[in-house]
This record gives C-alpha cells, sequence and structure tokens, in this order.
C-alpha cells in the first residue's frame, strides 16, 4: 500500500539541511531521507524550493555556501522521488481567497492553493497555527513534541 502523498514545507526542509538545532535536523533529515531512499514519495512545491535557498544561505544561524545549497536544489529538481508542483494564475485567485477566508499569510495561503489544485491534501510543516486553520488539510507536525 501506497503512502498518501504529503507536501514537505520549508520549515521541515531547512532543518533537514541546517544542524544548528540538533534534534529537528535529525528528525527532519530522517523524514526527508525517506524520499531520497525511494521509500516515499513527497510532494514539494517550486515556492518552498526557492523559499529553501534564500533561508538555507542567508537567514539560519550558519548559513551554508551558495554552491552546496545549489547543488541541493538541483538534486531536489533532478529527483523523480520528488513530486515537483507549481502555481499557475488561477491558483493565485485561490490563494488570495484562502488568505481572506482563513486569515493566514499569503504565502501559506499561495501553497495551500497549490497543494488542493495537485489534489495533495497533507503537508509536513512546524507550521501548524497557520495550515491548522484549514479544515482539509492535514497538518503533521514531527517535531511538536521537542
Amino acid at each position: 500500500m501506497k503512502d498518501k502523498l504529503s507536501l514537505i514545507d520549508t520549515n521541515i526542509l531547512v532543518y533537514a539541511y541546517d544542524k544548528t538545532e540538533r534534534e529537528k535536523h535529525k528528525i527532519c533529515r530522517d523524514l526527508v531521507a525517506r524520499c531520497w531512499n525511494l521509500e516515499t514519495e513527497y510532494a514539494i512545491s517550486l515556492q518552498n524550493i526557492s523559499e529553501f535557498y534564500v533561508i538555507i544561505t542567508r537567514k539560519v544561524e550558519n548559513p551554508i555556501p551558495i554552491q552546496n545549497a545549489r547543488s541541493i536544489v538541483k538534486d531536489i529538481i533532478d529527483f523523480n522521488g520528488w513530486r515537483k508542483i507549481n502555481f499557475t494564475q488561477n491558483t493565485i485567485i485561490s490563494a488570495m481567497n484562502i488568505n481572506k477566508r482563513y486569515k493566514i499569510h499569503y504565502w501559506d495561503a499561495l501553497l495551500a492553493a497549490t497543494m488542493r489544485e495537485n489534489d495533495i491534501f497533507s503537508i509536513y510543516t512546524e507550521n501548524e497555527s497557520d495550515f491548522k486553520k484549514i479544515r482539509w488539510l492535514d497538518v503533521i507536525n514531527p517535531i511538536r513534541w521537542l
């Protein structure tokens, strides 16, 4: 039986590669490794990949070298174990509606709209507060109990 498809949010991907918070890093690294090892398939949006690049090279306490980040991004893009999804013009309209209805950040609404358009209703994220407001979304926080 195949697992239901879940999206990996940017924060989980960042923790998987940023070693600053060791416990979060280990949990997220192991979660992401399941995809790299072809044990499961995860979805990731091009928005997540772009956010990851900026955060991992500029915003974390110990940024990784740009060349390393570029390599990770290229690997994700090239690897078939990651289902890449993207938004369209119509997704933007849906995102504005989600933003208004659930009163969440626009970028989170855009991600949720992109997921819905791709029939993905589960997300691994640390950001429970915004995504749990969306009733049709199953929110999984793998680092909640740390």
